[in-house]
């Protein structure tokens, strides 16, 4: 369940992520990531590097504001983070133990979903399903 918690939380964020429409959904996102990368900043255990790392995923989330790959850069480099926490520093949740190591679990599931363009799955599901309906035939 460590595993698949994770995985889901990704998929749960990209469907409600796909509710919003274009090009906001892309610049939300972006918002969205630059939270993340200072989600550490208030005792993430690792000193002036917390601020740094924070910096670095800033700059590559201002680059997301128009680009979907850096979005998806942005979370990656998140992910890397997440494990140095796990390994290293104090979880992003204080009482989660674990809760880093959840992170960089869930946080590829959304970058494979940024690298794709970061498409609306609903609107795709919307899509598959309106086109199996039979056709009436009205002759």
């Amino acid at each position: 369940m460590m595993i698949i918690a994770p995985i889901l939380v990704g998929l749960v964020y990209v469907v409600l992520m796909s509710l919003i429409h274009e090009p906001h959904r892309r610049r939300f996102n972006a918002i969205m990531v630059a939270g993340a990368g200072a989600a550490y900043l208030s005792g993430g255990g690792l000193g002036i590097w917390e601020f740094a790392f924070a910096a670095v995923v800033t700059y590559v989330a201002y680059r997301g504001l128009e680009s979907w790959t850096f979005i998806g850069i942005a979370w990656l480099l998140h992910t890397g983070w997440d494990v140095v926490h796990h390994l290293k520093g104090a979880p992003i949740i204080p009482f989660l133990h674990d809760s880093s190591f959840g992170c960089a679990i869930c946080d590829p599931v959304i970058a494979i979903w940024c690298f794709a363009g970061g498409r609306s799955v609903t609107d795709f599901v919307r899509a598959r399903v309106g086109s199996r309906r039979p056709r009436s035939s009205v002759g």
